[in-house]
Parts: structure tokens; sequence; C-alpha cells
């Protein structure tokens, strides 16, 4: 006996038997129960999120463009627009050039000192070498510090009549005022290498006991040097860890000027002048157009720094992924 067929989206060629619409009604009913399901998800995401959207357009992407603005305008009581006027003040400013200079010098230099003195000290750790626990310990204790703390100990080295000078003098040299010469460069590049090495070697610890044990097995089977077995295959698995790091140390000697202010006062040394001087110099002042053109300019340098950085880092790790 001939079943009956009914037409499907009306549709007189295509025919489905009586029992088969009954489905096809079951399946809508459960694709709209899910996206109803899915409506009142997102409805709750979106009242969870908006809070917190609204906090970074308030306190992030709003004083941003103020900052913008401010950097575009003669001031704020008459606010002309003269447009890029206020860079180009600001590059024929000494006290910026000097600024942007020492700034630049110092994250150059500082910056892949404590990346490389972190990693070879965390390889080092990672070795079977007495005492590890103890050395984490002191490497980590800077970071409990405070900064006040720190800086009187600096003090009570480095002053002129300091304990480094009092053990010159003690073995015939003459003694240094290193906190009012261009040595006080080398006494902040201390200071940062003794506050962020802990920080970046238990990082790299991290990343080095994450690297799979079977790889460098077979390695050193095949007769894989220690150093070749680093350059190889450790330090591609360390790339996302690296990139990290060298950012956070590169926003950290961006922050040194703490440490420097207390060291030092509003005006150190030239040596010791740095960017961070320079803008709350710049803010005691109120001359905001300065401030705001300076600000925007330290922050393209670090977007083109960073966005570097993470090219690369998304380059190295392709092969690792692949």
């Amino acid at each position: 006996m001939k079943k009956k067929v009914k037409t499907v989206s009306g549709n007189p060629e295509a025919s489905v038997p009586d029992g088969t619409e009954t489905v096809i009604q079951s399946e809508k009913k459960k694709k709209w129960r899910i996206s109803k399901r899915e409506r009142a998800e997102r409805r709750r995401t979106a009242f969870f999120l908006t809070p917190s959207f609204l906090g970074v357009m308030l306190f992030f992407i709003l004083p941003f463009l103020v900052v913008i603005f401010y950097a575009l305008i003669d001031n704020p009581t008459t606010a002309n627009f003269v447009g890029f006027s206020n860079f180009e003040k600001l590059f024929s400013n000494n006290a910026f050039r000097l600024a942007l200079k020492n700034t630049g010098i110092f994250s150059l230099t500082a910056v892949p000192l404590v990346v490389v003195t972190a990693l070879a000290l965390a390889v080092l750790l990672e070795s079977n070498i007495p005492y590890k626990s103890t050395f984490r310990t002191i490497f980590l204790s800077p970071m409990i510090v405070p900064a006040a703390s720190v800086i009187l100990i600096w003090q009570v080295l480095f002053d002129y009549n300091g304990v480094i000078n009092d053990i010159a003098v003690f073995f015939g040299a003459d003694p240094v005022e290193w906190l009012k010469s261009d040595f006080g460069y080398v006494v902040v590049v201390l200071l940062f290498l003794w506050k962020n090495i802990g920080y970046n070697m238990i990082m790299f610890m991290s990343a080095l006991s994450a690297i799979p044990r079977g790889i460098l097995e077979v390695a050193m089977l095949d007769g894989c040097g220690t150093v070749r077995r680093f350059f190889t295959i450790k330090l591609r698995y360390l790339s996302s860890t690296l990139s990290y790091v060298t950012i956070m140390s590169l926003i950290n000697s961006f922050k040194i000027f703490r440490e420097v202010y207390l060291l030092t006062g509003d005006y150190p040394y030239d040596s010791m002048y740095t960017l961070q001087h320079f803008m709350n110099n710049t803010f005691s002042n109120y001359d905001y157009q300065k401030l705001s053109s300076a600000a925007i300019v330290l922050c393209a340098v670090m977007i083109v720094i960073i966005g570097i950085l993470l090219w690369v880092d998304n380059h190295v790790g392709k092969g690792i992924e692949e």
C-alpha cells in the first residue's frame, strides 16, 4: 500500500513521508530553544561586561583622547588647533632631547642585560647545584623590599661618604661622587638589575620546566651537546617567555624614575635625567601641551618596540606549533 506524502515548503516536487514532518518540526523547536538560550547567555555576558567596558572607556580611552586633543591645541583656554606645532617645539627642546637620549641608552643597555642575566641564572639554577632554594630566595628578596628601603641601602652604599668609597679609600683609590657624575648611570643600572633579575629568573625557570623532556633526551642520544641543545631546542621553546620578559623589563626600565627621583630629586645629574623627570617637571609647570606631546611620542615608541617583539615571537613560535 502506497504511503501518503506531503509537500515541504510549498514545493510539490519535494515530498516526505508523514513521520518525517514530525521530526522536522521537533528539530526546528530544538534549534529555536538553543538559539533562545544563546541569546539569553549573550545578554548575560553583555550585562556583566558593560561595567568593565565603561570603566575602560572612562579611565583609559577617554583620557588618551584628551591627551591627543591637548597635543594638537595651543592651550586649554583658547583651544586653537595648531597641528603638529607642539611636537616641533618638543623636539627642539634640549631637556626633552637629553631625556630621550638617556632613556633610550638606558633601555638599550639595561633591558638586554637583565634579560640575559636572568636567563643565565635560570639555566644555572635548573641544573643540580646545591642550595638552589636559597639562591632563589636571595634573588627574589628585592621584590618584597619597599622602594624607600631600597633607596636607603643604595645611599648608604654609593654616597660620597658611603661604604663603596670607604672600601676604595682603604685600597688606596680616590673616592667618587657616584650620584653627581657620569658614574650615576652605573648606579641606576645596578639598581635596575637588582630589582628585576629575580622576577625574570622565575619566569624563565617556569618556562624551562615546561619544555618536553622527551625532545631533550632524544637530542642528547643523537649526540647534541649542552650548548647546542640550548640554542636549537630550549631557546625556541622560550620564545614566548623571552618576549614577555623583554616587554615587562622594557616597561620597568621606563619606571626607574621613582628610584632615581628618591636618590637625586627633580633635577639629577645629566646622565640620570630621564623622560619621566622631563614629564614630571613639565607637569609641575602646567605645560600640558608639551606633556601631552611627550606622552604620545613615548606611547608611539612603545607600540613600535612591542609590535616588533610580538612579530618576532610569532615568527619564531610558528616552527614549534608546526
